[in-house]
């Protein structure tokens, strides 16, 4: 007969700078536990506002065993709804994306407008009150154009900080006037977590991603001080004093382009902006725009193309890059302790036409690859988490701060949740 070990006591035991103990990536009851306190507490990255460009626009977002309508609506506001008709339960939208009317349930007809109000529920009665039977409403913020959900009553408050800060990084790339050019869903083999710890760190990045790693400097993937010769250490200076140098010239264009870190809070998150190496462009192989019409307002007269790599990180699942001519978005979605979905989407200039502007595999190949990298190291992470021989290890501070913030960050969230004395078992090997 199995053991059981409490959850609480895994969580109450982390050690500060190690990987977490096994349960964390290949329970159920853990993953059970991550969708109601983390998934369905927080606000979670669902889609920009490009995969939605008209009125009658909508997609569907699955968060676990919840499924978020998203719409945009005839005044061009986009609102979220429970995928569930109020009558008997059945799903309202099938397809990932699709464009209606009204919102109708197939099984029985039950109409809702745009607003989630019942409008028409045949053969109920004359004393059927309508008003009582509205769409469940889903709360919907959008940062300059990232779609951001929460299924809380009560959502964190501290995303109008987030929002505040970020619209002013993201607003300049406007993305209400780009278009969808490509999206890409690819499940890995592993824990939503290992995924989000994957990402959180470049140390494994230059022997894994050839092609990510063209336009970076090494030194921004972090390194140990002891590591720095007197040639190497003149290099890191010259990297920080490039850094300095694009910063005020950014900034002097309207790119705010510092650091902000704020990993630490309810909805955590961090950005900056970082030159690119070469041509420094774009993110590509080639290290120069992968599509001829810039974002916005940016244009070679003005702005100069080389405008660096704007990223943003949020917890706990997203993270964006933002370049003169492309924005790439990422979200990551549990399905399994042991599978995560990972969906890409690559925005270009709403006027650029393809294979005019831009050469598609010239502008995904760069991420497809990386993800594809990085779904091959997920899949062995999860591999040895799952074998009796797994032990937590050390995060390198130097190269893995950032992992560390993240599942800090997590651990935290259940503490939290089990300071309401919300006791969860887990069964032990």
């Amino acid at each position: 007969m199995a053991n059981t070990l409490n959850i609480q006591e895994l969580v109450d035991r982390r050690e500060a700078y190690k990987s977490l103990e096994a349960p964390f990536y290949t329970s159920q009851e853990v993953l059970d536990l991550d969708l109601e306190v983390i998934f369905k507490n927080h606000w979670i990255f669902a889609a920009v506002e490009p995969e939605l460009p008209e009125p009658g626009d909508c997609i569907t977002v699955e968060i676990g065993n919840v499924s978020v309508l998203l719409l945009r609506g005839d005044d061009e506001e986009i609102r979220g709804f429970h995928n569930v008709c109020r009558h008997r339960g059945a799903k309202l939208i099938d397809e990932k994306s699709t464009t209606i009317g009204n919102i109708v349930c197939r099984y029985h007809g039950w109409t809702y407008n745009e607003d989630g109000e019942l409008i028409l529920a045949e053969h109920m009665g004359k004393d059927f009150d309508k008003s009582c039977h509205n769409l469940r409403t889903v709360h919907v913020r959008s940062i300059a154009g990232l779609i951001f959900i929460c299924l809380a009553e009560e959502p964190p408050a501290d995303f109008d900080e987030m929002a505040t800060t970020m619209a002013k990084y993201i607003a300049p790339h406007d993305i209400a006037n780009t278009k969808v050019a490509f999206q890409s869903e690819l499940i890995e083999e592993g824990n939503w977590k290992l995924t989000l710890e994957n990402n959180r760190e470049c140390y494994h990045c230059e022997g894994n991603h050839p092609q990510l790693t063209v336009p970076l400097s090494e030194f921004g993937f972090g390194f140990s001080p002891d590591e720095l010769d007197e040639r190497r250490s003149e290099d890191v200076a010259k990297y920080a004093k490039d850094i300095e140098e694009n910063h005020a010239r950014w900034e002097a264009c309207g790119l705010p382009s510092a650091e902000e870190e704020h990993l630490a809070d309810v909805t955590g998150y961090r950005t900056m902006r970082l030159p690119l190496m070469w041509e420094g462009e774009s993110h590509t192989v080639d290290t120069k725009v992968a599509c001829k019409k810039l974002l916005g307002n940016f244009s070679r007269e003005t702005t100069g193309a080389k405008l660096g790599g704007l990223s943003f990180w949020t917890h706990p699942n997203s993270w964006h890059h933002f370049m003169s001519d492309h924005i790439v978005t990422f979200s990551v979605l549990p399905l399994s302790p042991g599978r995560t979905l990972v969906r890409t989407t690559w925005l270009v200039n709403k006027d650029a036409i393809e294979g005019e502007d831009y050469n598609l595999e010239n502008l995904t190949q760069v991420w497809t690859h990386t993800n594809q990298q990085d779904a091959d190291l997920v899949r062995l992470a999860q591999l040895g988490a799952e074998m009796p021989g797994y032990q937590p290890g050390p995060y390198s501070p130097y190269t893995e701060p950032h992992v560390e913030s993240f599942a800090a960050w997590y651990i935290e969230r259940l503490k939290s949740h089990f300071a309401g004395d919300k006791k969860v078992q887990v069964a032990a090997e």
